[in-house]
């Protein structure tokens, strides 16, 4: 206990520099255009960073005009109206915001991918810290385990959303987070889109969960653990499962499938092993079809082993982390190969020419 608030008092005495919206922080998004996705992408991710330095500035005891993390809201003319608190440890693990200028009549005849939300519900990830630390790795190895929906933080969350969406419709919703915060942000996003309603969701490096063969710098040794392993994990599928896998109508209404015309928005970085493997889900279903076995993937993509194996005994089956649709963005900056740039949040508001973009639709 001594050694913990030894270490809340050294760190309250100056503020990290990536607090500081003036320092590290979108300064030159001083006019938005919100049919521009780099725009779009970079207010999501400032809005992010808002609940983290907002938590930091919990912790730190800063009110009022020492407060950080107002700026990183406010400078978008977006306002807090709500704080998610952790039930047990108090923190503050996500926000509701509301953007100020909103007016239906001046977006009339503008499509949706091009209008601001009037509401957006952004969730930070884990903060190693004195005061989160502790519950926030819990969450982080309740996650590996497929044991997230059980936690009161997503359960929050989750009923937070639901009430949102019911009162002013999925179309005028963002949901945003960052690691852990986008693991709760996608699962929110697929039980909302299972009841027909889908919310336009901007992931930033999501966590796979499965070893990073991404990583792997061997082509054919990375080409042929993917193929091994979705012959497998088809092969264990159609054994439990029998044959609902090749059935139309169970395609179509099978808890997976169903999620299709939901498309989230999801930042990665080739760098970062905690959320590189989404790249290599997505680009080896491409490479499956061309091969001519898309079908066996197309049954493989469901499921893990893991979940495979969970479902047989009983428990819940099903793997979070897993979608079928996507729009996936990579950060391919030749500087971000240390892992903690990789897998850092202030990456994604940065002007560069590096973004590569690419839709992947399950069929």
């Amino acid at each position: 206990m001594a050694k913990e608030k030894k270490e809340v008092d050294e760190e309250a005495k100056a503020p990290s520099e990536r607090e500081i919206f003036g320092v590290c922080g979108p300064m030159h998004l001083n006019i938005v255009d919100w049919r521009v996705p780099d725009q779009r992408r970079s207010i999501a991710a400032s809005l992010v960073q808002g609940v983290y330095v907002l938590e930091r500035d919990r912790q730190n005891k800063r009110t009022n005009l020492k407060a950080l993390a107002p700026i990183w809201w406010d400078f978008f003319h977006f306002r807090r109206i709500q704080i998610l608190v952790d039930k047990v440890d108090s923190s503050t693990f996500g926000a509701i915001f509301e953007y100020k200028p909103y007016n239906p009549n001046q977006y009339h005849n503008i499509p949706p991918q091009c209008l601001p939300p009037k509401y957006v519900v952004a969730f930070r990830g884990t903060l190693i810290k004195p005061g989160t630390r502790k519950r926030d790795i819990m969450l982080d190895m309740q996650l590996a385990l497929n044991n997230l929906t059980r936690n009161t933080r997503y359960q929050t969350s989750l009923h937070t959303v639901q009430d949102l969406v019911a009162r002013v419709g999925p179309q005028n919703v963002w949901l945003t987070g960052h690691s852990l915060g986008a693991a709760i942000a996608l699962q929110i996003g697929k039980t909302v889109a299972r009841t027909g309603l889908y919310i336009e969701s901007y992931l930033f490096n999501p966590p796979y969960s499965s070893a990073p063969i991404e990583k792997l710098t061997d082509p054919t040794l990375k080409n042929g653990l993917r193929v091994a392993g979705s012959f497998l994990t088809a092969g264990l599928s159609v054994a439990l499962k029998g044959t609902r896998n090749n059935s139309t109508s169970a395609q179509h209404n099978d808890p997976f499938s169903i999620l299709r015309p939901w498309i989230p928005y999801l930042f990665v970085n080739e760098n970062d092993p905690i959320s590189c493997e989404y790249i290599g889900y997505f680009e080896h279903r491409e490479k499956m079809e061309a091969w001519g076995v898309g079908g066996i993937e197309r049954i493989a993509a469901k499921d893990t082993l893991v979940s495979l194996v969970s479902g047989a005994c009983g428990r819940d089956g099903e793997a979070p982390h897993l979608i079928p649709s996507a729009f996936i963005v990579k950060n391919l900056h030749p500087k971000k190969d240390e892992v903690k740039l990789a897998h850092g949040i202030h990456q994604w508001w940065e002007l560069h020419p590096y973004w590569q973009p690419k839709l992947f639709q399950f069929r």
